[in-house]
């Protein structure tokens, strides 16, 4: 084989360290964008938060002032930007444990309408306790007056109990579990599961929903109106609560409406888990990348400096390095200020790309924003990618778990882009528009006579939706709204 030599021409992309960096910290979420930001700080001596910016009343507004070229003192105030856990604590809201819990058991499907002076976004609203339910429980049987034989008994029965509160194991599975030395039997068991199954909250231990209803409607004062019904409804006739088919219960038991409806709220107001409240697992809120306020008359998009803090070169440090020195800590002092360099221009542009995709969405769903949900507008990743001058997959990043804070709610950006339908007149509307549409005709309708999904279609076709019925199911479905022979109350 005769070798040769060639020259060939060609072009390619050269991805250096540096558009690296910039292409990975364009896709991270806020927590970890904080955590680099913060294990930075800690590597190189070079950076610094910038201060002049932090520190401002409005903490999206820059200054022309001078920058102070000391370095950074440890334990400095401006640390805080980067974990303000306690800053932002009373922003956490209160999940109401209820009706998911007891539609779960029952099977019912009861919608119940938002409060619309009480509303906290859902995504901030995620803060749980970090104490199980093992644990909560342990800590009352050690504050009882249980002797020790009771107590490791109470330990075997505890251990046995499900994140739902409900006993995994059954009472004969649990003698065998318990030590010898014990010698427990049935009644010993039975004694103690007993206590536990009145400790806080009441009802754990219980070996099913059903008990666990009774145990806490027991629990109730004797006079309390509705208690000997419910516990009745309970024991015989849940399948049928659950169904929703209170004319066919008032028939079979002979009551009254207000008599059945006095029951049912007893019931609904119990917990059917009870143990369903504790997790073991700590769920850390969302920070917002950016906030959309009306000013004026516009909405303007600004960057959370909270979830991207300014950092800045240390003047101090970096006058410390000499021209045509070559040792090893200068080398190194040079190393961390080119560092520092990337990452602040990194960090720069990768704001910049976001406040221009985040006012892009602001200005093509204006209508969202003015008037909710239903208003909201087909968007797709090349719409936004073709009027920002960017590539689709920039855009596809940059909208990955980015959240906009709006006084719509709390949103990630994907949840602004939406495929479309057309509409009778030849325009478009975006499926997040319909299901709104949907959620708000169930919402509304006639417990008795609930919409079918042809019903909901031909209601959407009247409005000028052109939308099939296996669409509006599966839109229903995704929604975890019921269909409509679940949702039929005879009452």
């Amino acid at each position: 084989m005769k070798q040769t030599l060639q020259l060939r021409l060609g072009q390619q992309l050269a991805m250096t360290p540096q558009l690296q960096q910039a292409i990975r910290l364009l896709q991270l979420p806020a927590a970890e964008l904080n955590l680099e930001i913060r294990e930075a700080l800690e590597s190189n001596l070079m950076l610094e938060v910038d201060e002049e910016i932090e520190s401002l009343d409005d903490p999206l507004v820059e200054t022309d002032g001078p920058v102070i070229a000391e370095p950074a003192v440890p334990g400095d105030p401006s640390e805080s930007v980067l974990g303000s856990d306690s800053a932002d604590a009373s922003r956490l809201g209160e999940s109401l444990p209820g009706d998911e819990r007891w539609e779960e058991a029952t099977g019912s499907t009861a919608l119940s309408a938002p409060d619309p002076d009480n509303n906290p976004d859902t995504l901030e609203n995620t803060g749980t306790s970090e104490t199980s339910l093992q644990d909560h429980l342990q800590w009352q049987i050690e504050l009882s007056s249980l002797d020790e034989r009771d107590r490791r008994i109470a330990d075997v029965v505890i251990d046995s109990i499900g994140r739902d509160g409900h006993l995994l194991e059954a009472p004969e599975a649990l003698i065998a579990a318990m030590p010898a030395a014990l010698a427990v039997e049935e009644d010993d068991l039975r004694a103690v599961l007993t206590y536990v199954q009145h400790l806080d909250p009441v009802g754990v231990g219980a070996v099913d929903a059903r008990q666990a209803l009774d145990i806490q409607l027991l629990a109730l004062p004797s006079d309390t109106p509705g208690r000997e019904l419910a516990r009745l409804l309970v024991a015989n006739h849940l399948e049928l609560l659950g169904r929703g088919e209170h004319a066919r219960l008032r028939r079979q038991i002979g009551v009254s409406q207000d008599d059945l409806e006095t029951a049912l709220a007893l019931i609904q107001s119990q917990d059917p888990h009870p143990g369903s409240g504790f997790d073991e697992t700590r769920v850390e809120y969302v920070i917002p990348d950016c906030t959309v306020q009306r000013i004026s008359d516009r909405w303007v998009v600004e960057i959370n400096p909270e979830a991207s803090p300014r950092l800045r070169v240390n003047d101090y440090y970096a006058s410390l390095i000499r021209r045509g020195d070559t040792s090893g800590d200068n080398s190194l002092m040079r190393q961390h200020l080119q560092e520092a360099r990337w990452l602040i221009k990194s960090l720069r542009s990768r704001d910049e790309t976001l406040q221009k995709v985040a006012e892009c969405i602001v200005d093509r769903q204006q209508a969202f924003f003015e008037h909710g949900e239903e208003a909201m507008q087909p968007l797709v990743l090349r719409e936004v990618a073709e009027t920002i001058d960017m590539h689709e997959s920039t855009v596809s990043r940059i909208t990955s778990q980015k959240y906009m804070r709006t006084p719509q709610g709390t949103h990630e950006f994907k949840y602004f882009f939406s495929s479309h339908v057309t509409t009778t007149d030849g325009g478009e509307c975006s499926a997040t528009a319909i299901r709104a549409r949907i959620r708000r005709l169930v919402a509304a309708e006639n417990p008795r006579r609930p919409l079918s999904d042809a019903a909901l279609a031909s209601i959407l076709g009247d409005e000028g939706i052109n939308v099939a019925r296996r669409t509006v199911a599966k839109y229903r479905e995704v929604m975890g709204i019921h269909s409509s022979t679940d949702r039929k109350r005879l009452a």
